[in-house]
């Protein structure tokens, strides 16, 4: 059997009436730039995360840009962000003029340590950059609690989270403003890229309405210095379609993990562990492997495609060789053992026995060893 990491073809045989139609219906409205289905959207996906406002962008990281440059994060400032992560959470850092500082996950759930947060704090500190990774949320209540009592903003990189809890509330409703990516692959994925910013701040929602914009509110007239980043009207028009059946796909990512928790454990890989108060979504299914490189070998000759996420952290990558970054050991163990098995709403139960099966082969033959 051949089990395909993630095969995004199923979710649209899945959803083809509803989203054609959608599709139709934007295309015989001849408006396709910030009209009535980006709207739409914007109001229901603020609604599903529990914010009073959703202001569409054209991407993540743009989402992640945007909101730091409405907090006036710039030149001089530092921003705190996980060593382990997708690169865009630092590039977001970046782009603003600022400097992202890593600080450590707790090596179990991969998720941002607050207790290494609170020795990263100097008084240039503005944002901490928490992301939910592989779909559960971080600690946010000690995350928030810290920064109040610094006078620091927090902002959610919850670009692999729609629909993940903490303590019942939704990502994208746990800090000052969230940023969202609706890439294909995401659990909330467009035909495209896209993003979301979600927040309860009437004053940062303005600004980054009229940032994503040129800068623009009315035509021809322009207050600041913006950029082009909006969320068009096929992508918004796909999301609303595919946030109606979210929460559905959502359960289904968690039955595949049940099951994974439960017939892997003690086979000789690390398995993920739930914070109490979080909830997960599974966008990955993250094990660890120290002999990563035969346990994939043998996975991928049993038919089985893993992903690697990531293979190497920000602070390795050629574009932040500048950086002085601090010994990151937790992040470097991370990137040369983690593996992802294949996840989704579509995948088959005859699939995920042979993902068990062939895992369970794999640790054995190659003789691994949880990390």
């Amino acid at each position: 059997m051949h089990v395909p990491f993630l095969e995004l073809r199923r979710g649209y045989d899945e959803l083809k009436a509803e989203l054609d139609a959608a599709l139709s219906r934007v295309m015989s409205s001849g408006w396709y730039i910030l009209g009535a289905e980006t709207r739409a959207f914007e109001e229901e996906f603020a609604a599903y995360c529990g914010t009073k406002y959703g202001i569409g962008v054209g991407n993540g990281l743009d989402a992640l840009v945007l909101i730091l440059r409405a907090l006036d994060v710039g030149p001089g400032d530092e921003v705190i962000v996980p060593s382990n992560t997708f690169i865009a959470t630092w590039l977001a850092v970046s782009q603003v003029g600022a400097t992202p500082v890593p600080v450590e996950p707790d090596p179990h759930t991969f998720n941002l340590d607050p207790a290494s947060v609170a020795g990263a704090l100097t008084s240039r500190t503005k944002v901490l950059m928490p992301v939910h990774l592989y779909g559960q949320t971080a600690d946010m209540a000690s995350i928030v609690e810290l920064a109040k009592s610094h006078g620091i903003k927090v902002v959610e990189d919850a670009a692999q989270a729609h629909g993940a809890r903490f303590e019942g509330r939704r990502a994208g409703g746990l800090a000052d403003a969230a940023g969202f990516s609706f890439y294909p692959g995401k659990n909330l994925g467009a035909f495209g890229d896209g993003g979301m910013v979600t927040t309860d701040d009437s004053a940062l929602a303005a600004r980054v309405r009229l940032l994503r914009n040129y800068g623009s509110r009315v035509k021809y007239e322009h207050l600041e210095q913006g950029t082009n980043s909006r969320l068009d009207e096929i992508q918004a028009a796909v999301l609303r379609v595919k946030l109606a059946h979210l929460d559905r796909g959502n359960e289904r990512r968690r039955e595949v993990a049940s099951r994974y928790l439960r017939e892997l454990n003690g086979v000789g890989i690390g398995l993920p562990i739930v914070l109490n108060r979080a909830e997960p979504v599974w966008h990955l299914f993250v094990v660890r492997s120290s002999q990563r490189d035969a346990f994939v070998a043998a996975l991928k000759a049993r038919g089985v495609e893993v992903g690697i996420h990531y293979p190497a952290h920000p602070a390795a990558q050629r574009a932040y060789r500048s950086i002085d970054s601090p010994s990151l050991p937790i992040a470097d163990a991370l990137s040369k053992s983690v593996v992802s098995l294949p996840i989704s709403p579509w995948i088959q139960d005859d699939e995920v026995t042979h993902v068990i099966a062939s895992v369970i082969e794999a640790a054995r033959e190659v003789g691994a060893k949880s990390p």
